[in-house]
């Protein structure tokens, strides 16, 4: 199976590669993780919200792969538990799909791919900048991965 993480954005920090590659880097090859960045639509100085939506969607489109499980991150989205995620992350490897999971732009996700996702996350309550909000996706699948491998990293 293969997670892949659709993210509007092409510029992180440093930091944000280095924590991204090393939480990839540690899933195994049966639940590989990889992130595809797109790039975020131009922001003129009075934005049309609909419309940048609407184009960052297009390029989220294009990364989903045929037949994947789609997962919205977004605020109103179902917050999980890392045992409700590490359960999550067990069907999915058990139903051998791949998944694709959504982070949208500064103003989230088009209502069309919310509405085409078979999940809605929240990674949280707070507002998240998109780097952090990718670091805490990838940790948060490899502290699933763990509970479900019964792999000491977990011990909440």
């Amino acid at each position: 199976m293969r997670i892949r993480i659709a993210a509007v954005g092409t510029r992180m920090p440093d930091w944000t590669q280095a924590a991204v590659e090393e939480y990839t880097r540690r899933m195994p090859a049966e639940c590989r993780v990889e992130l595809a960045p797109v790039a975020a639509a131009p922001r003129p100085k009075k934005p049309d919200t609909a419309r940048i939506k609407r184009d960052e969607a297009a390029r989220l489109r294009a990364q989903i792969p045929e037949g994947a499980l789609l997962v919205a991150l977004d605020e109103g989205g179902r917050a999980w538990s890392t045992r409700q995620l590490a359960a999550g992350l067990e069907g999915w490897m058990a139903d051998g799909r791949d998944v694709c999971m959504l982070i949208g732009g500064a103003d989230g996700l088009d209502a069309e791919l919310l509405s085409a996702a078979d999940l809605r996350l929240s990674l949280s309550a707070l507002t998240l900048p998109h780097a952090m909000a990718r670091v805490l996706l990838v940790e948060a699948l490899y502290r699933a991965w763990s509970v479900v491998a019964g792999h000491p990293y977990h011990r909440g």
